[in-house]
């Protein structure tokens, strides 16, 4: 069935962010008194809010001080103006869904001033998206709540049960599921167990969303 409304994830499907924020937050909590494996901060962290990240980092007795998450913003934005590369493939998937005519937004648990950075630093896709991006801070509550999902259909005027979420977290999987919406979970490496488990159905390559969302 092709979807009257394609809802993305922004870090890790629109850009190509989610690598160097992982090394930074491996590092920065290895220094508080936390040391994670790449690999199990990815599976604690991804799709997280910077304050869930926070909260979950300190039940495990990371020490960091009341302040870090506006900290850890600051380094990390200072970061992604140097550089953040859009994912393959994903201005052509858009080129395909204005070719038929079907909108699309980004929802993401990052913050405005994030997106700002990482997609501002490509203007013709910054243009193309503007008004069209919706942020956890636009809503009670981040995913896995449904709330920015249905915030993103809502503005749309389009039924849960017409969109498709393009994620690559399960904590994003979960919540297009609790939205009521299909899922399709972007996994470059791997074979997207984490994504399966939350009900979506797992991609490897950009340049197959098309033919997966029938367009």
């Amino acid at each position: 069935m092709t979807p009257e409304l394609v809802i993305f994830d922004c870090d890790g499907v629109i850009v190509d962010s989610e690598g160097p924020t992982l090394h930074m937050l491996r590092d920065d909590l290895a220094a508080r008194g936390l040391d994670l494996p790449l690999d199990r901060a990815m599976d604690m962290f991804i799709g997280a809010t910077m304050s869930g990240v926070a909260a979950k980092a300190r039940s495990h007795g990371a020490n960091l001080p009341p302040d870090w998450v506006e900290g850890f913003y600051d380094r990390l934005y200072a970061r992604l103006k140097q550089g953040t590369p859009l994912i393959a493939g994903i201005e052509t998937v858009l080129d395909r869904l204005d070719g038929a005519s079907i909108p699309y937004c980004v929802g993401s648990n990052g913050r405005h001033a994030k997106m700002a950075i990482t997609i501002g630093q490509h203007q013709a896709l910054w243009n193309r998206l503007s008004g069209r991006l919706y942020a956890a801070e636009d809503v009670p509550a981040p995913k896995p709540a449904p709330d920015l999902f249905l915030h993103a259909a809502r503005a749309f005027d389009i039924a849960p049960a017409q969109c498709v979420v393009i994620e690559d977290s399960a904590t994003g999987a979960r919540a297009a599921r609790a939205a009521g919406m299909r899922c399709f979970g972007y996994a470059p490496d791997g074979d997207g167990a984490h994504l399966a488990a939350q009900g979506a159905t797992v991609f490897h390559a950009m340049p197959d969303l098309p033919a997966l969302l029938s367009i």
